[in-house]
């Protein structure tokens, strides 16, 4: 029989997806969902609030109603859950079949099965990563592709440990309504998960263990800490065995660390430098500031002073509280027709991953399975055991100017700047918008959030009218006309019945807006959402 106040305006079109979102699993998201939905809207709303007082000239700062949390030597987080206490190289990528077994089969630490920045949120592909990473649970996946190649998982022992990260508390799963309203897509990923696979994950020898994207405040984690309890004790499970690491990427929750850390005491795996939404963030908080322009983003890298800052400060910070302090993605990935341009790429690698590692992270990202190995050589050299717990950082003293600098960074951009982002930003949309989230644009793995720091550069250039370094001006007119050739190069490239089948004109439209300096949504992926909806309409 139906779930009173649930309905779903999509069904499932498989067995296997029916059997991830049965009458008991849905009762289950809905218990959720009326639990702390309220508190998600309302958390959303001082994200707007701030936004206003930051335009206004208030910028961000450490909270003084908060130092006793900070200066308080006593507190712990967590110590390292089963499976997650050596990971030195993790791999992250969307939650396709072949995607699954490939990451988990890949000699990477862990994986983490992304529902958020890899993932276009198709109805299809939210219950068809539910069901693949329970069948990898229960060691049933398998994937025939079409080409006759088989994908098998290898021996237990040799898998990665898996973590699942849910859609962030902006988005909602339009699908899903729950009396009335559309659920948090947050709680609707993390329910069907852990439903569905919670024991399974504990009967591998893990557990239920996430990671938590976008968050703004220690207000956000406390939600995320008492959805963990709710969830723990409705079906049974201790307290303390979901564990979650935080993704410090936003400018606001760089400010806020050790609160997040704090919140989630007992669940907490500790802090991740998620690099590319990090840019994006600065970006956005502080887009009405002129005096914060950043240059194109080739120039914005792990040195500039802002990123170096928060960098140090997420080290210290984790080590201080016994959690780990894990590194960033690179995006980077094998370019196989070109093998001096591939050995240049895989140099850059390296360099990225030794600066990590000396600089003491407990682990790093990579984003292809290609990459393991690689990542692998430098942290095995420069970190013999598990993690690098016992690096404290005692040296590092970071103050709210220095999160917010960028003096000393590259000035200005050119016209070619412009036309990368608008090509980048152009090529994800399009292929976000046909239900891919994640993409090889120019050698480099594409997702969400490497394409909104090109949204949000064009965004600000336009706004503020900034000057290109051959010293043109930034109109609107002008950026209209360069988003018009860009996609002409992609016409005149796919030729023109290839071009009216692809997404790229419903992308240009959709990113007219943004260039123009003009109305600007806080994310790429609630800008396109509506678009990728499978709701029949009623009659």
């Amino acid at each position: 029989m139906a779930i009173p106040g649930v309905q779903i305006l999509a069904p499932p079109v498989s067995e296997h997806q029916a059997a991830v979102i049965d009458e008991p699993a849905q009762r289950f998201v809905a218990t959720l969902q009326r639990a702390f939905n309220a508190r998600r809207l309302e958390l959303l709303q001082r994200r707007a609030d701030r936004q206003i007082e930051i335009d206004a000239g208030r910028l961000p700062d450490f909270l003084p109603e908060t130092r006793g949390v900070r200066d308080d030597p006593a507190w712990r987080g967590a110590p390292p859950a089963p499976g997650l206490a050596d990971r030195r190289v993790e791999i992250t990528g969307p939650v396709d079949r072949k995607m699954v077994i490939n990451a988990l089969n890949s000699g990477a630490s862990t994986y983490m099965a992304d529902f958020e920045d890899s993932t276009a949120p198709t109805w299809a592909n939210c219950l068809d990563g539910q069901v693949n990473i329970r069948d990898a649970l229960l060691r049933t996946i398998e994937y025939d592709a079409p080409n006759g190649k088989r994908y098998r998982l290898r021996p237990a022992g040799e898998l990665a440990t898996l973590l699942v990260r849910p859609r962030g508390w902006h988005m909602e799963e339009k699908h899903f309504l729950v009396d009335g309203a559309p659920c948090s897509a947050s709680l609707f990923d993390f329910g069907l998960f852990f439903f569905n696979s919670a024991r399974a994950s504990i009967a591998a020898g893990q557990g239920p263990y996430f990671y938590l994207p976008k968050m703004e405040s220690h207000l956000e984690a406390r939600l995320w800490n008492d959805a963990f309890n709710l969830a723990q004790d409705t079906l049974g499970i201790p307290r303390g065995t979901v564990r979650a690491t935080c993704l410090i990427e936003t400018l606001l929750a760089s400010f806020e660390m050790e609160e997040i850390i704090f919140e989630l005491r007992e669940h907490s795996a500790g802090l991740n430098c998620g690099r590319w939404d990090y840019i994006f963030s600065f970006i956005k908080k502080l887009r009405n500031h002129p005096d914060k322009l950043l240059p194109g983003r080739g120039d914005v890298t792990m040195t500039s002073p802002f990123m170096d800052a928060y960098v140090r400060l997420l080290i210290k910070t984790c080590h201080k509280r016994g959690v780990h302090a894990m590194g960033g993605m690179a995006a980077s990935i094998p370019i196989r027709h070109d093998p001096a341009a591939n050995e240049a790429a895989l140099a850059k690698v390296r360099a990225d991953k030794l600066r990590e590692v000396r600089a003491g992270h407990d682990g790093t990202w990579v984003a292809h399975p290609d990459l393991v190995k690689v990542a692998l050589e430098v942290f095995d050299e420069h970190m013999p055991g598990a993690n690098q717990l016992f690096v404290r950082r005692d040296d590092v003293t970071v103050t709210a100017a220095d999160l917010l600098s960028t003096e000393g960074l590259a000035e200005g951009f050119g016209e070619a700047d412009l036309r990368l982002n608008m090509n980048i930003a152009l090529a994800y949309m399009e292929s976000w918008l046909r239900g891919v989230g994640c993409v090889p644009i120019h050698n480099l793995m594409e997702d969400a959030a490497t394409a909104e720091i090109s949204r949000s550069q064009l965004w600000q250039w336009a706004r503020h009218g900034a000057a290109t370094r051959e010293g043109r001006r930034v109109t609107a007119a002008w950026a209209v006309e360069l988003l018009g050739e860009e996609t002409d190069k992609f016409r005149a490239a796919m030729g023109e019945e290839k071009f009216a089948a692809s997404k790229f004109e419903l992308a240009r439209k959709l990113l007219s807006g943004t260039i123009q300096g003009k109305e600007y949504s806080d994310f790429l992926t609630t800008l396109c959402y509506d678009h990728i909806l499978s709701i029949p309409e009623r009659p």
